[in-house]
């Protein structure tokens, strides 16, 4: 699934693109990616909107349109957003395709888990997932003192406490590992039982990992494509995630993989101690 890097790239690399630009039509190819309102009236309010602009919140994409409309697209596990600006054949899986004055818009989903939803803008509050999103870690409103603050204050394991959206936005599989890593600390350990010291590190481990995930223009290890249709290389730095058997950057030791809070996780069982 792409996380908060790519998503964050994906944005960069079209908004250049897109901003000014004029939807002149939207082909629905499979209606059931349109979340709402009814695939008929999705492509009817889109034509003719000019783009104003393109922005990010978690692993949302948020369109803002003429007419006070906001056009949110959430990629899921194998959704893609690449703009064109000549025609071309598109690949199979494209279930919506955006025509604009100038290139278009094609967005891909080979799972089909993908959803687009167009509200208006005084409504994004009301968007479900949107809606209950938590800090942006790369924003000012996440700091350190809020983070361990945070952190005391829930029973759960630290690896799917921060896989919750809720919790922060825009965290993953991939980053979540990694973060874990270079912080030292064990995806089962309760978050509560981290002190402050632990808490810090993981703190700057989060926001080191995105930035530079964001560097690197996100990770490329399945279906991940820039805006432009080109894999990220953040796969190449990767320390643990799918790493399983090779030996830990830091130590040497091998890389293990464990299910945790249901998700396949990596990790190395010398410099991230259970206790």
């Amino acid at each position: 699934m792409p996380e908060l890097p790519e998503v964050e790239t994906i944005v960069g690399d079209l908004k250049n693109r897109l901003v000014g630009r004029v939807i002149q039509s939207v082909a629905v190819v499979l209606p059931k990616v349109v979340a709402s309102p009814a695939p008929e009236e999705f492509a009817r309010l889109l034509a003719h909107r000019e783009i104003e602009d393109l922005r990010r919140r978690g692993k949302y994409i948020l369109m803002d349109l003429s007419g006070d409309l906001t056009l949110v697209l959430h990629l899921r596990m194998t959704g893609q957003l690449v703009y064109s600006a000549a025609p071309e054949p598109f690949p199979r899986h494209t279930h919506l395709v955006f025509y604009l004055d100038r290139g278009a818009l094609r967005f891909t989903d080979l799972r089909q888990f993908g959803r687009a939803r167009l509200v208006p803008r005084r409504e994004l509050d009301q968007v479900p997932g949107l809606r209950d999103l938590g800090a942006e870690p790369l924003g000012p409103e996440f700091n350190a003192e809020i983070f361990f603050r945070r952190l005391q204050n829930s029973r759960r394991m630290i690896k799917p406490l921060l896989l919750d959206q809720a919790f922060l936005a825009g965290l993953g599989n991939i980053y979540t590992d990694e973060a874990l890593h270079r912080a030292g600390i064990h995806p089962e350990r309760p978050a509560a039982a981290l002190d402050a010291r632990e808490a810090g590190a993981l703190y700057r481990a989060i926001r080191e990992v995105l930035t530079e995930g964001i560097d690197f223009r996100g990770t490329s290890v399945q279906h991940y494509l820039d805006g432009d249709g080109r894999p990220g290389r953040f796969q190449d730095i990767l320390r643990v995630y799918r790493r399983q058997g090779s030996p830990c950057p830091v130590c040497g030791t091998a890389i293990e993989r464990i299910r945790c809070g249901g998700r396949g996780t990596y990790y190395c069982p010398v410099c991230q101690p259970r206790n």
